[in-house]
């Protein structure tokens, strides 16, 4: 009997997800999909947290005061996409401290692509033309993701990831139209960034276990090899804009499909990044945990308010 009732509640399950009907927090749902949007979710959250690092670096350094005003107001956002997403997140039942200690302990994966240093000031440029506008091909079919919290989260993630991709273009736009050396600089770092945003889509589909469940579920609306192609596709053209070579000798038009061939993905490298050996992992997790035990004051201190406010007002009661 129990099997039977199980069935059904799947069956209904998959019924409202067929049917587009967002699933909500309170709704029954298989403990796999929660899980699977818990772990994409996270990663989701940790890969906006720790976006911020690279970027932040930067501030202090930024050509120009529109440059540093335009930075400092991009991390900020970072930060605001980290919170939304925790918040989706905690609707799943899990603790947003739980989260934390899974990045900090780096039990939790975040974006690979974060573990690439930003030597030159062309690499803010570029993780605004490539890390984002590879971001936002991912991102949003998000907003229809079966899943309510995470799907109304990514409208808003969305507006603002796509101002950071046109800003990230104008500024390699700018170096474009510069000195020698500020055109080198740029070509320079287009070629450190491609490969390894072409890798932020994940393994090819083959090596990609999860993607045909996500898709059933309509987590995922498009495989990552599509949405792969969709990045290609795009960032020809605006590379011919820039003026720069994309760093792949066998990208070629293809008549028949009607997009763009690439080469070969250095999937060894990929791996190695995403088990903590990239040039950044230790670099990112350490100062990340540095963040976390410098604010730990802070956390006290809220909670020591919470406490006095909540006996206050107790107290007031007592005496009405």
């Amino acid at each position: 009997m129990a099997d039977t009732k199980n069935i059904s509640l799947e069956e209904n399950f998959q019924a409202k997800v067929d049917n587009e009907i967002k699933i909500e927090p309170k709704d029954w749902m298989p403990e796999k999909y929660r899980k699977t949007l818990i772990r994409q979710i996270s990663q989701h959250a940790h890969s906006e947290i720790i976006g911020m690092l690279p970027e932040g670096n930067w501030i202090t350094r930024a050509p120009s005061l529109r440059r540093k005003l335009g930075l400092i107001a991009k991390v900020q956002d970072e930060a605001g996409h980290g919170l939304y997403l925790y918040s989706a997140c905690e609707t799943l039942g899990i603790e947003r401290d739980e989260l934390f200690q899974q990045l900090n302990t780096g039990k939790a994966k975040y974006s690979s692509i974060f573990n690439y240093p930003t030597p030159t000031w062309a690499d803010i440029g570029c993780i605004g033309w490539l890390v984002d506008g590879a971001a936002i091909m991912n991102q949003v079919p998000l907003c229809r993701c079966s899943y309510g919290p995470y799907a109304r989260a990514m409208v808003r993630v969305c507006k603002e990831e796509s101002f950071h991709q046109r800003q990230g273009f104008e500024m390699l736009l700018t170096l474009s139209k510069g000195t020698a050396e500020q055109k080198a600089m740029l070509q320079e770092a287009v070629d450190r960034w491609w490969w390894p945003a072409m890798m932020m889509f994940g393994p090819s589909d083959k090596d990609s276990p999860n993607t045909l469940q996500s898709m059933k579920w309509k987590i995922k609306r498009f495989t990552n090899d599509e949405l792969r192609q969709k990045f290609v596709d795009v960032c020809v053209g605006q590379a011919k804009v820039l003026g720069v070579t994309l760093p792949d000798p066998e990208l070629k038009y293809n008549e028949e499909t009607g997009h763009y061939d690439h080469g070969p993905i250095d999937w060894d490298e990929f791996w190695n990044v995403v088990k903590g050996n990239g040039p950044c992992n230790r670099q990112r997790l350490k100062t990340r945990n540095k963040a976390y035990d410098d604010g730990a004051w802070v956390r006290e201190a809220a909670i020591v308010h919470a406490e006095k406010k909540e006996q206050r007002e107790a107290a007031k009661a007592q005496v009405a």
